[in-house]
């Protein structure tokens, strides 16, 4: 896809003009030409406060100008293909994207504007990742072979895949008071890029986090995905139990999530889920919280708890239903 992207845009760097001399007096002011379709810098700040919005990290005027560059290259390739989105292809396009956020397109599009993002900066972002989709299926699905028992095994993993509506979150909210913007980030970024562990994570939150949480480690409650704020839940159900997001901006402060583990539902046509797991009873809750925090695995266990308690491990397989109360919650 980025091959595709590539090529266009040495024919479009060609045909870029001048970028305008600021006018903060016109927003409307292109800042910049790709195949002679301007980018105006109300355009730019638009889209500068979406991607914000969405939780991109370190969003300035040219990350919000490249991207747009990058959407007019993707609708030059769809007119090039002969390719035109319908207004009924777009209204499914932002339908699907807003219900990343448990919403529909009206509602996301009533929260955004809320946002000072305006309707039209929505429906150009989503209107060229539709009129992309549509290149890409042109010009390489001819090229591409699946098997019916691929799409089979793929069918069935998205049945099986229970739909999460509960998260069970840590929170580390690192203070950014106004010249410390940087620093907060840069602090951010280390402890996200260290993949830190669960008790990492908690040292770091006791040590760095201005939230009422930091004395628990940042652990938070059990809380339903629908409570979530709109931007945030497409960031928490795209990480797996055990990820740390990426450092999101906030007023005042930088914020990390820690996704400790999820609830959800299970679709209609999926079987019962059927789980692996141990046991080991420990002398008291802070040994047990320590060898946790140690191992990484099942298997792992065993060399965690050593030889001596490994003939005490208890390993069995059961479907969820048949899981004692206790540990299925835990």
């Amino acid at each position: 896809m980025r091959h595709i992207l590539s090529g266009l845009a040495i024919a479009a760097v060609m045909a870029f003009g001048a970028a305008a001399p600021a006018a903060a007096q016109n927003p409307f002011e292109p800042v910049i030409y790709v195949n002679n379709k301007a980018v105006t810098r109300y355009e730019v700040g638009q889209r500068q406060r979406f991607m914000q919005i969405l939780g991109a990290p370190a969003v300035d005027a040219k990350a919000a100008e490249d991207a747009l560059v990058q959407d007019r290259l993707r609708m030059y390739a769809a007119q090039q293909l002969g390719i035109e989105v319908t207004e009924e292809g777009l209204q499914n396009g932002l339908e699907e994207f807003a219900s990343r956020a448990g919403l529909s397109a009206a509602e996301f599009t009533v929260a955004l504007e809320r946002a000072g993002v305006e309707q039209q900066a929505y429906r150009d972002f989503v209107k060229a990742g539709v009129a992309w989709r549509a290149v890409i299926r042109q010009r390489l699905l001819p090229r591409i072979k699946v098997s019916d028992a691929e799409l089979d095994q793929e069918l069935k993993r998205v049945v099986e895949t229970p739909v999460v509506n509960r998260v069970l979150l840590s929170e580390l909210v690192i203070p950014a008071p106004p010249g410390q913007e940087q620093q907060a980030m840069a602090r951010a970024s280390q402890i996200a890029g260290s993949n830190p562990s669960e008790a990492q994570f908690a040292a770091a939150a006791r040590q760095y986090s201005a939230a009422g949480s930091a004395a628990q480690g940042g652990r938070l409650n059990w809380v339903a995905l629908d409570n979530l704020p709109p931007s945030l839940r497409p960031i928490v159900t795209a990480l797996q139990p055990g990820q740390v997001s990426r450092p999101l901006t906030v007023q005042g402060a930088v914020v990390l999530f820690l996704l400790r583990d999820t609830q959800g539902t299970l679709r209609p046509g999926a079987r019962e889920q059927v789980l692996d797991y141990m046991t080991l009873r420990m002398g008291s809750a802070s040994e047990a919280a320590t060898l946790a925090a140690r191992t990484r695995s099942c298997d792992d266990l065993y060399v965690q708890a050593g030889p001596q308690a490994g003939a005490q491990i208890a390993r069995q397989t059961a479907s969820q239903n048949r899981i004692p109360t206790l540990i299925a919650t835990r």
